[in-house]
């Protein structure tokens, strides 16, 4: 029987389990699961800083391969590919109706009817939704993307949250080409985000961190100036996206804009006490600020297709460290909270 990795709020702990798969359902697709990645929000969960449905089978950022198609199930992915047993496929990390009034309004994300993975609740006719196990049932209405074989699997997993989420913030701060922009905060999201900005013909990208390895790191994606927050010679930018979720990086962040510059805040998404903003200084100084939460379909493309072309551009490869088996989770759950890698890979066979 398949195996799948429980966590129960109460233990803060992984427990490896078996079930029996079900029948598959109107429009559900059965996907082999071969890689997960621990997002952040995973950690935050294990840790108990992070209540989520109880008990439930984290992982979000997953990848794999088709193994069974139920009745009615989609024949075609988001980008027109004929779907079929075998192929290697990401897919969102929701599933919602396209005929709700927020999904076409261009926020499925926040749909009534929302169905996320990894945050739902194992039960009786509600099982086989996270990435830490052996096999994932996607839902109806779930958006799904044919991968390139040449894809490494662990650098796969990135795509449907962080560099899906990063696509959709730089959908929402708009015109990229001979800006100036701020990366404040170069975990995940931030590297990835100079990486991406870096291909959009950025004038300059400078990247804000307290980690001075990781502000290393960052020149390997396309960061041109790197800061400290405490450094007094920080440059004015044009558009500043802040992905430390911080509260004095994001009041920081406020006053580095140009006249006229844009803010786009990503990162805090936990609970936290509200920022101070100087209403007077938003109005005379012409500023924009604007939040996401993950993303749509279109930034969904958008992450495939940019890792697709860029996979070997960029050293991805760094930002993983993988070789954790399914029968390991605790132990990758356990190395990921006390050496804080950008990202630990579970490798599923």
């Amino acid at each position: 029987m398949p195996k799948f990795a429980l966590y129960d709020n109460s233990q803060h702990k992984i427990l490896i389990q078996t079930g029996t798969l079900p029948t598959l359902k109107e429009g559900e697709i059965l996907v082999k699961i071969l890689c997960t990645s621990l997002c952040r929000s995973d950690l935050h969960t294990y840790q108990g800083k992070r209540i989520e449905k109880n008990p439930t089978i984290l992982g979000h950022e997953i990848m794999g391969v088709i193994s069974n198609f139920g009745p009615s199930s989609p024949t075609h992915d988001l980008r027109g590919t004929l779907l079929n047993k075998g192929d290697k496929i990401t897919w969102a990390i929701y599933a919602s109706s396209p005929e709700d009034e927020l999904s076409k309004k261009g926020i499925p994300q926040k749909a009534k009817d929302l169905f996320k993975y990894g945050h739902e609740m194992i039960s009786e006719n509600n099982h086989f939704h996270g990435g830490l196990s052996d096999y994932i049932i996607l839902r109806k209405n779930t958006p799904i993307i044919v991968l390139k074989e040449e894809l490494p699997n662990d650098i796969a997993t990135l795509i449907n949250c962080s560099v899906a989420t990063v696509s959709g913030a730089i959908r929402v701060a708009g015109e990229i080409k001979n800006k100036n922009i701020l990366v404040y905060g170069t975990g995940m999201l931030g590297i990835i985000a100079c990486a991406m900005i870096s291909t959009q013909n950025a004038k300059k990208i400078i990247a804000i961190d307290e980690n001075i390895e990781r502000l290393k790191i960052s020149k390997e994606f396309g960061v041109t100036e790197v800061f400290t927050p405490n450094d007094s010679n920080i440059p004015k930018v044009d558009i500043a996206f802040e992905f430390s979720g911080v509260n004095q990086a994001m009041e920081n962040s406020i006053q580095q804009l140009n006249i006229g510059g844009k803010l786009i805040l990503i990162g805090a998404v936990y609970a936290q006490p509200p920022i101070s903003i100087n209403a007077e200084y938003l109005i005379r100084n012409i500023l924009t600020i604007k939040g996401l939460h993950n993303y749509n379909n279109e930034d969904f493309i958008s992450a495939v297709d940019f890792m697709e072309k860029y996979h070997n551009t960029f050293p991805f490869y760094k930002l993983i460290k993988s070789g954790f088996t399914l029968d390991e989770t605790d132990d990758a759950f356990q190395y990921a909270i006390k050496n804080n890698p950008f990202r630990v890979s579970i490798d599923i066979k």
